[in-house]
């Protein structure tokens, strides 16, 4: 993996542990490490501190994905296997990735699996009817790069719906979202799993540009319908587009 194009908004260490994001190789290893501890109890934090709204979020993800039954689609940072689970409910064919071999061993869906770098993703040029990727744009080094990989292996007429954090535009909700996102999550996190991992995670939508620069670079990869989405309010973000 190399370093993006864009750098962190307000940047502060080289620590998931302290103030400061990690960069380059070492938000690789950290992002790597971080993954393989809290795998064991990772669906159980998510279920308590969404109030399971990550549910919904991941099922109108596949909904909107709009592929017909029998499609081949690429889960990338699949970690537990939640979207690949949904997936298989409407009919579709997922292949789980992910760098986290701890994520890929609690992994519950039954699908085929693989430890990959998904800015090097290992399928051939246009191989798949679409990919994946839920809440784990943040934690990639270049974005870029894997939305250009998106473009290489995706079919001309698939589909991709990302999902990630988001910062939501009204500014009422996005003050109680910060509190909450900022102060609640890291002790939920704490109480139930490992906490400088959940203290690393609200911090980590630092590393993502605004909308109109990731809706930007994703028509640059060949998706030049590519659309923004706010759910919930904006504390989640989906990106739709096809294949040009």
């Amino acid at each position: 993996m190399t370093t993006g194009n864009y750098a962190p908004r307000e940047p502060e260490s080289s620590s998931w542990d302290t103030e400061i994001l990690p960069e380059g190789q070492e938000k690789v290893r950290a992002v790597q490490e971080m993954f393989d501890t809290i795998a064991p109890r990772y669906d159980l934090v998510n279920r308590i501190m969404t109030f399971r709204l990550d549910t919904r979020w991941r099922r109108k993800a596949v909904r909107l994905l709009a592929l017909p039954k029998g499609s081949t689609v690429l889960d990338l940072a699949s970690g537990t296997g939640d979207l690949c689970i949904d997936l298989q409910r409407v009919g579709i064919h997922p292949l789980s990735m992910d760098l986290s071999f701890g994520m890929l061993a609690a992994d519950r869906s039954g699908s085929p699996r693989s430890q990959a770098d998904i800015l090097n993703l290992p399928v051939g040029d246009d191989s798949v009817d679409g990919a994946t990727c839920g809440f784990a744009l943040r934690n990639l080094v270049d974005l870029g790069s894997f939305f250009n990989e998106l473009g290489r292996v995706v079919r001309p007429g698939g589909r991709i719906a990302l999902l990630d954090v988001g910062v939501p535009h009204n500014p009422i909700v996005r003050f109680g979202n910060g509190i909450y996102f900022g102060k609640v999550v890291p002790k939920i996190g704490g109480w139930l799993s490992d906490p400088a991992a959940y203290r690393y995670l609200p911090k980590s939508v630092a590393y993502l540009p605004p909308r109109d620069e990731m809706l930007q670079m994703l028509r640059s990869a060949g998706f030049s319908d590519a659309v923004h989405m706010q759910l919930s309010g904006g504390i989640t973000q989906l990106m739709l587009g096809t294949r040009d």
